[in-house]
């Protein structure tokens, strides 16, 4: 078979190749749809970012009422899915998210969120998303803050 009998590649979203849950939320964000977002949730969804356990809930109803103010804060966000994988009933994906609110001041944040999936919708997730800082900090100073020995001064 030669190169030139191969029929092209379908056109349209790469979505309808792939179909990780995670890149069909990725779809549902850069369209803006809350409720299509939210379906990809079971009904007792579990949310929590280890980093900010205030920030804990539940629920597929609490999902579409934060991504809702999402679309509504940043309208022209944008969601990229950088990488994904797959491991039985978990799946792992790096996030980069970007906009402006309304305002017009800029918004990101990335990182990477860990969803089990049930019956093809996440049921639980460990979001480790943060927002970008471009404080122009480098290396050495943010080890010199972040791990700093306690003051003897006492």
């Amino acid at each position: 078979m030669r190169i030139s009998d191969c029929p092209d590649p379908p056109r349209g979203s790469r979505f309808d190749i792939m179909s990780t849950v995670l890149e069909r939320l990725i779809e549902a964000q850069n369209d803006h749809d809350a409720d299509l977002f939210a379906s990809h949730f079971t009904e007792d969804y579990q949310s929590d970012q280890p980093a900010h356990p205030g920030r804990r809930f539940s629920g597929r109803a609490q999902v579409h009422e934060n991504w809702s103010s999402v679309f509504a804060g940043v309208p022209d966000f944008r969601a990229d899915l950088l990488a994904t994988c797959r491991d039985r009933d978990t799946e792992w994906g790096e996030v980069y998210w970007r906009g402006h609110h309304t305002d017009g001041s800029g918004f990101a944040m990335c990182g990477v969120i860990i969803a089990t999936i049930r019956d093809d919708r996440i049921a639980a997730a460990r979001l480790y998303v943060e927002p970008v800082e471009d404080t122009g900090e480098d290396i050495a100073t943010a080890v010199d803050q972040l791990y700093r020995p306690p003051s003897q001064d006492s």
